[in-house]
């Protein structure tokens, strides 16, 4: 099983099935409104699926995470790492600071923390610049297409033949892809992303 990173579409951010969103998302538009901000109501719907579309987001958290929980701390403020790794929904709009709901999380039991993806954006590339992340790098994440490329050794070739600074953790290379990636995805086609 494991846990993954992926995008909601409109059909299961607003639905009332077990497997669906829709409590998170009439929380979130509740603490949206007392703090007198816009409600999120317009998530897209979901798309037939086509590789490479970029239409969904897939990816599964495979590696160690040890690697990246250090560059996090030489490279960023302690804030900034809160804001990049503590959240459990993303949505694609500007938060000046993380909203908690009263709603637990399926994978952890612990109040839903909920940021913004242009805040998570600017940190993810932060950290790929200071790691000279390659733009060989997959842009489309539809069907686990990060988590392959660093898996299944396309990442260690290039690694091999034109090595950097990304290349001395690739396991924290993919985590700082991962969140650079979701983070585009979300501001892109404005849909949340969450971790099931």
């Amino acid at each position: 099983m494991g846990m993954y990173l992926v995008s909601v579409c409109a059909e299961d951010w607003f639905g009332d099935e077990e497997e669906g969103w829709g409590e998170v998302s009439v929380a979130l538009n509740d603490a949206l409104r007392q703090l007198g901000l816009p409600l999120y109501e317009s998530v897209p719907a979901e798309k037939e699926f086509l590789r490479g579309s970029g239409q969904a987001f897939e990816e599964k958290l495979v590696p160690p995470m040890d690697g990246f929980v250090a560059l996090c701390r030489a490279h960023l403020s302690r804030e900034e790492e809160e804001t990049l790794c503590g959240w459990g929904v993303l949505v694609p709009f500007s938060l000046d600071e993380a909203i908690q709901l009263p709603v637990d999380t399926a994978y952890t039991n612990s109040p839903t923390l909920v940021a913004g993806a242009p805040q998570v954006l600017a940190i993810a590339e932060k950290l790929a610049t200071a790691i000279e992340l390659p733009a060989e790098t997959p842009h489309t994440c539809d069907n686990l297409d990060l988590t392959m490329w660093f898996l299944d050794g396309a990442a260690k070739r290039l690694a091999a033949s034109r090595p950097g600074p990304w290349s001395r953790d690739l396991d924290a290379a993919f985590y700082v892809a991962l969140f650079l990636r979701a983070a585009q995805h979300s501001v892109r086609r404005g849909c949340p992303m969450v971790f099931s």
